[in-house]
């Protein structure tokens, strides 16, 4: 059957290319994930294992011998007694307790393909293959023994070792010594005695073959060169659990893992690939394998106090077992477990109907394919190697199998436990993962919360559109609190991280929810800062024009003719173009309004100003004309000459006023600095130099206005103006001075409003300071409107 000249080792593929297509149900059979038909049939072996508890582990360590044995490591026991370490004599181990079903299984599994393969003749013709099955108990030191009792050949008494219990011996007789060594060991349940095993057997070229441990580490080809695995790198399961979680928007998890390789670098390559994608671990709980009923007390007490809704669990079944007993003592029946493929099919764990209310979860599993080989006789372990490393071929399923290094092509079916009518707890396949391709049917998951709406786990509830997100100091990144967006930044998407500002022709709106654009704003008539500017205006234009009447009624009497009657009225003309001009900085600003205002302004103060100026030059002329000496002072300051120089004062801030609107005249600006959800539309100065130029000369002569009448203010005259002209630009210097920097401070259409209550105020303390003694008089004391009490001393 095997030529010299062929390939060496093809007895391996043979073996597996006969199995898979002349034996699928044997290859069914060593699969970890297992079918229906699988479970009954191993359900019924363990029924019959389990009522002689005693003499079918003697049974599988007996192994005969054969052409070819293969070696096979296993934990049958969970709970190893406590060791008494006194030092003074060698350690001695007492009997494990704790039968694990699960690898039971397995091992009936490997006695049954072995049994099959040998008595199908079509398989392995003339090869008569066998094994030897020992337990190691998850003790390192049983590990190491029966590792090199399997490569050695040996079979011990009872008597010859401390290590191994009587009930474990590898032998039936006491006086055997000496066997057939095994090509490979099919071994390893847990990471760290994969390692162990492939450390210790590296050097002699063993193949190490783990249906189990799926420690990431167990890749590295030159860490564990001999190291072969059927069952996926936790990595990707681990990964893919990720992936759920984000899927399903689960940014706040749970976690209850084995503190050992399993367990912690799992959890590593979970929180590797959640990194950046806001989900969190909200606490991680470590199960210790000595002490794991006390710690799975307290993980349920962590989950039972926790908002999680979702628990990632990462450890052995026997101690999930333990954890949903403690949860359902707490009556903890609302939580979603995503379970790793340690504890996600296992038939105790469904049978359970304490834990029943509490593990009706989403879970995934690995559709990972495990299997034995034999070999002829001659053949090498070295060789053995190199050409497991080479192993290809298909299934009858399609399914091609090969190994990557130490690793076989990562698949998962996605499964999901179910409860049934009766009660019970089943297995439902809902999607499969091929490498990083994820496929998942969520119409047909059962959650925990009876509805098919996906189960809710955040530690901050999302933030909605016009917030952002705050973290909390000391916190999680996913514990957060949601900030309202400031005025002018806005967030239109859920859990935004930043607000965003608008453009600065735009504002947000009343929700922060999006950028509209800003509203025009100027001072207009029909706003309440603009009715009360108007009324003040006009109520000046009323109230002068109402003077202008009476000194027109009353022109003949002496108070008005003693007073220059004609500057009188042009000065009260003038006082109502400055009321009127106020008008013209209300409403929309345009070309010419903008460019109407400040020439009427200007030129409307200077002329009120110069007629002010004329009246108490005149009033000084008359005064020293009366004095020796003076009699030729008056004909200088005749009705012309008073005319005259009003219009030579206010011809220069026409002037002024031509030039300035010429060269760099105001004009409409939309002031986009102000901020605000209104964008302010007013007069911009293009030059502030011939504003300047225009506010100084009216100051200056209302200063020199102002000295002049303080000289003249204690003249001997019963009329004399003087010293009503004194107290009118006193009023009229104070409200300009104020008026500079109340301007300057004053944001948007707020600096026209102070323009315009200074040209009212100093309008109304002129119109008030002059004229209102003189129709006090007029109106209401008329016996003093006489010749005799004006020229009275």
């Amino acid at each position: 059957m095997f030529s010299a000249s062929g390939p060496p080792m093809s007895w391996v593929s043979l073996l597996l290319t006969a199995w898979s297509s002349r034996a699928p149900s044997l290859l069914l059979i060593v699969m970890v994930s297992w079918d229906v038909g699988l479970r009954v049939y191993l359900e019924g072996v363990q029924t019959s294992m389990c009522s002689r508890w005693g003499s079918i582990v003697e049974e599988f360590n007996q192994g005969q011998d054969g052409d070819v044995v293969i070696g096979g490591l296993f934990n049958f026991h969970s709970q190893p007694q406590v060791i008494n370490q006194a030092f003074i004599k060698p350690p001695f181990y007492n009997p494990c307790t704790g039968l694990e079903a699960e690898i039971l299984k397995a091992a009936y599994a490997m006695e049954f393909a072995v049994e099959e393969i040998n008595r199908n003749p079509l398989i392995l013709p003339g090869v008569k293959l066998n094994y030897r099955i020992l337990d190691d108990c998850s003790l390192h030191p049983w590990v190491l023994h029966g590792a090199f009792s399997l490569v050695g050949g040996e079979r011990e008494s009872c008597d010859s070792t401390a290590i191994l219990p009587q009930s474990h011996v590898s032998g039936p007789s006491s006086a055997m010594r000496g066997g057939q060594s095994v090509p490979l060991i099919i071994g390893g349940a847990s990471s760290t005695t994969a390692i162990i095993l492939s450390r210790t057997l590296a050097s002699l070229s063993v193949p190490i073959i783990s249906p189990l441990a799926s420690c990431p580490c167990l890749s590295d080809r030159h860490r564990f060169p001999n190291f072969f695995r059927t069952i996926p790198s936790d990595v990707y399961q681990a990964k893919t659990m990720a992936r759920l979680a984000i899927l399903f928007h689960w940014t706040w998890i749970g976690a209850v893992i084995a503190n050992n390789d399993y367990g912690r670098l799992a959890i590593q390559a979970f929180q590797e690939e959640i990194e950046g994608s806001g989900v969190c671990l909200a606490f991680s709980e470590y199960l210790n394998r000595e002490t794991f009923e006390e710690d799975a007390r307290r993980a349920a007490t962590t989950i039972q106090h926790s908002t999680v809704r979702v628990i990632l669990i990462f450890t052995w079944y026997t101690n999930v077992r333990e954890l949903f007993l403690q949860l359902a003592k707490r009556n903890v029946t609302d939580r979603q477990f995503l379970a790793s493929e340690a504890w996600s099919t296992s038939s105790d764990l469904l049978q359970d109907v304490a834990i029943l209310n509490v593990a009706t979860e989403k879970d995934s599993s690995p559709s990972d394919n495990s299997f034995t080989c034999s070999s002829p006789y001659n053949i090498t372990q070295k060789e053995l190697l190199e050409h497991l490393n080479k192993v290809n071929f298909t299934t009858p399923n399609g399914e091609e199998f090969f190994f990557q290094g130490a690793d076989i092509p990562a698949a998962y079916d996605l499964v999901n436990w179910k409860t049934s009518p009766d009660g019970s707890l089943k297995l439902v396949l809902i999607g499969r993962v091929d490498g990083r391709e994820l496929h998942l049917n969520q119409t047909s998951i059962q959650w925990t919360t009876g509805s098919s709406q996906v189960p809710i786990s955040v530690c901050s509830e999302s933030c909605p559109p016009g917030t952002r997100r705050a973290n909390r100091k000391g916190e999680p990144v996913c514990c957060f609190d949601c900030i309202p967006c400031t005025d002018g930044e806005v967030s239109n998407e859920t859990g935004s991280h930043q607000c965003r500002r608008c453009a600065v022709e735009f504002w947000s709106n009343t929700g922060n929810t999006a950028c509209i654009p800003r509203k025009v704003d100027f001072l207009s008539f029909n706003e309440t800062m603009g009715i009360v500017l108007t009324t003040g205006a006009v109520s000046g234009v009323v109230v002068t024009t109402a003077v202008f009447v009476i000194f027109l009624c009353y022109h003949n009497t002496p108070v008005v003719r003693a007073n220059n009657s004609e500057l009188s009225f042009l000065l009260l003309l003038s006082l109502k173009l400055c009321f009127l001009c106020a008008l013209l900085f209300i409403g929309r600003p345009s070309v010419w309004s903008c460019r109407l205002q400040q020439a009427a302004f200007g030129i409307s103060f200077v002329l009120c100003v110069s007629c002010l100026q004329v009246k108490t030059i005149v009033v000084l002329a008359a005064f020293r004309s009366a004095q020796p000496g003076g009699g030729g002072l008056m004909k200088w300051f005749g009705p012309g000459q008073q005319r005259g120089s009003v219009c030579f004062f206010t011809s220069i801030q026409v002037i002024i006023c031509t030039i300035w609107l010429s060269l760099s005249p105001p004009i409409p600006h939309h002031d986009l600095g102000f901020q605000g959800s209104k964008v302010n539309l007013e007069c911009a100065m293009s030059s502030v130099v011939g504003f300047a130029v225009v506010l100084g000369y009216i100051g200056f002569l209302a200063c020199l206005c102002l000295l002049l009448a303080f000289l003249a203010r204690k003249l001997p005259d019963n009329f004399n103006e003087a010293k009503f002209i004194t107290f009118s630009m006193l009023i009229f210097c104070a409200v300009w001075v104020a008026f500079v920097p109340a301007y300057i401070s004053s944001p948007g259409k707020y600096s026209v409003a102070v323009e315009i209550f200074a040209i009212l105020a100093s309008s109304y303390g002129l119109l008030l300071c002059i004229f209102a003694p003189k129709c006090f008089i007029i109106l209401l004391r008329p016996e003093r409107n006489t010749k005799k009490q004006l020229m009275g001393r």
